[in-house]
């Protein structure tokens, strides 16, 4: 029988399809992109319907009335990118904090003396919910045209009940009509907030026992993160807060051994986080330790390079079998920039992974690591049609050519967007 079909792409010279296990890949199965060589999509009302080479397209697809018809001409499609960490909920921007480091000064030095994230809370406590939406619209505008088709979204430069809320309200505001799916994340836990700068520990009792309740009750966040850090917020302090955030329904995720070895990785597998993101300074043993776990690894190679730091170790986490994602970090003072392209090159060349264990990152992998790994990060059956139509005639360029993206539209549930912005 013939399934019915608002859209159907034909003569796809390469369609990258990453079919398989919903679960993060791990292992030969990261390497293994599913790719069906002059392929054909159908999509019904948003969904993947079926999938298979050109010649057998219409013997199994029934196209209805006002349906579209693309031929790609032998080009590469993929499944569109998730970009399972950024933060673009803020006002105002530190390019003057970029000028101090490239002058020698160090990003912990700076956030010492009250730059970084608290310059940000000062200007987001002050924005409108409007000014809080245009920055917010600006940068997920680009990260779309980069292909990033499902995007996770920190708060956590308002580190109050009022901005919070507000900034969570903004995301969610969008979420009902923008074409990107958005997870949101809470992340009041990001910094310690100048009004309780030296009582860490009664600033973790605020937030579990005001704002993560406000939050729950109005349903504006499905995960919960703390930035666990050196001079931020302890593991111990980490596990406490978490817990309490997970008894609450929330999802867990996590900053982890960024700029020092916190033990924060470890502390995210006990706990059950969905992942466990940074990992810059992770140790050999919680390397083994994440491996063994459900946790997803989730590296962010831009931060690196923005900072000048050291890489994330990709190929000792690879080796040792763990999930790995890729995300870009977008964020005013450590990463401002919004290209998941740039960061598969940066994996690919810095942090040493294969070209295909880089595509699984940026896409099954980032899905597995948002709890979407049923539904997102793969094109089959049953999926979401979120697609990138590469300008391309081997998918192996989306790593080869460095931050210029050969992007020639992109799906979003089945709709051209393109035909989005005329």
């Amino acid at each position: 029988m013939k399934v019915q079909s608002d859209l159907l792409l034909t003569n796809i010279g390469e369609l990258v399809t990453l079919a398989g296990s919903p679960c993060p890949r791990r292992g030969e199965a990261a390497k293994e992109l599913s790719i069906i060589q002059d392929g054909a999509l159908a999509s019904f009302n948003g969904k993947i319907v079926w999938t298979g080479k050109t010649r057998n397209a219409f013997k199994s697809v029934q196209l209805i009335e006002n349906h579209l018809e693309i031929d790609i001409a032998g080009k590469v499609i993929t499944p569109g990118f998730v970009d399972s960490h950024t933060h673009p909920l803020y006002a105002g921007t530190r390019q003057v904090e970029f000028a101090l480091r490239a002058a020698g000064a160090d990003y912990e030095d700076i956030a010492a003396a009250g730059g970084g994230i608290l310059n940000s809370v000062s200007r987001t406590r002050q924005a409108s919910p409007d000014e809080l939406e245009d920055t917010l619209l600006a940068h997920l505008t680009t990260m779309l045209l980069l292909g990033t088709t499902t995007v996770e979204i920190k708060s956590g430069y308002g580190l109050d009940l009022e901005t919070e809320i507000r900034c969570l309200e903004t995301a969610s505001r969008l979420s009902e009509y923008w074409p990107q799916t958005i997870a949101r994340t809470f992340l009041g836990a990001h910094e310690i907030p100048l009004e309780f700068r030296g009582r860490s520990d009664e600033y973790i009792d605020y937030l579990i026992d005001e704002v993560l309740p406000e939050i729950k009750s109005r349903t504006l966040a499905d995960y919960v993160d703390i930035f666990c850090e050196k001079g931020v917020f302890t593991a111990e302090q980490a596990r406490y807060y978490l817990q309490a955030a997970k008894d609450m329904g929330f999802g867990i995720r996590m900053h982890a051994d960024e700029f020092h070895d916190t033990d924060g990785a470890s502390v995210a597998v006990d706990i059950g986080a969905m992942s466990a993101d940074h990992l810059l300074s992770i140790s050999d043993r919680n390397i083994k330790k994440i491996a063994g776990s459900n946790t997803v690894a989730t590296l962010l190679p831009g931060t690196a390079l923005f900072l000048g730091k050291p890489f994330p170790p990709g190929r000792k986490l690879l080796d040792a079998g763990a999930a790995v994602a890729i995300a870009t970090d977008f964020n005013p003072g450590s990463c401002f920039c919004e290209s998941m392209p740039l960061m598969i090159n940066l994996a690919v060349c810095q942090c040493g992974f294969s070209i295909e264990e880089a595509v699984t990152a940026a896409t099954v992998n980032g899905a597995a690591a948002l709890g979407m790994g049923d539904y997102k990060g793969a094109l089959a059956p049953g999926m979401d049609a979120d697609m990138i139509l590469w300008d391309l005639d081997d998918y192996r360029g989306i790593a080869y050519h460095m931050a210029i993206p050969d992007i020639e539209d992109l799906i979003v549930s089945g709709q051209l967007v393109s035909n989005m912005f005329e």
